[in-house]
């Protein structure tokens, strides 16, 4: 089953790199990428929204969520599968940017961005919300079009991002419910 998912994931690889390719979209796609380096873009978004009362938990949140999803995705998943870079499978497979010297499984820009941004929509709504998705949808478009990820690889860290997310969520609606309940009890 791996290969029959990693012999699609060339044939898409492969198509994107002789049919879309071209010099502008190159940089624009190498951008949104290198922006997601280190998980950079993110956390600059997070800083500026903890900077106002009224976004401050969905900034602080969304550094929680990228801090999970870089645990479970780079620090346990990437060492569990050690699967190899598209490029190091395959020859014909071109990266457009220095490759990438860790495993490819999952995708740990896509995970860190799909982290964010669904902290950002559960908490913001609107055009920060629409803004953040967009983005993270590029970041995993942007690393299979550069050839550094299969795209089930960034179909994994859309799964990771999206967990990592999910579970500071209800860690946080946990919290709000106890503190909720706690203070009510403490002006009785």
């Amino acid at each position: 089953m791996a290969e029959y998912i990693t012999e699609i994931d060339k044939t898409i690889m492969l198509f994107i790199q002789e049919h879309f390719r071209t010099p502008i979209l190159n940089r624009i796609m190498i951008l949104i990428s290198a922006l997601g380096n280190f998980g950079f873009i993110w956390i600059v978004a997070a800083v500026v929204l903890m900077r106002r009362k009224d976004t401050r938990k969905a900034g602080f949140l969304s550094l929680l969520a990228m801090g999970l999803c870089y645990l479970l995705t780079n620090a346990i998943l990437k060492n569990l599968f050690m699967r190899k870079r598209p490029y190091n499978r395959f020859e014909e497979v071109v990266p457009l940017i220095a490759p990438p010297l860790d495993y490819s499984f999952p995708s740990g820009h896509t995970a860190s961005s799909f982290a964010a941004a669904g902290i950002i929509e559960r908490y913001l709504h609107g055009k920060k919300a629409v803004t953040a998705e967009v983005y993270a949808v590029l970041m995993g478009v942007s690393r299979v079009y550069i050839g550094v990820h299969y795209p089930s690889d960034v179909l994994g860290g859309v799964a990771m991002g999206i967990i990592s997310s999910r579970i500071i969520y209800l860690v946080e609606r946990k919290i709000s419910l106890i503190k909720s309940r706690d203070s009510g009890k403490s002006i009785n």
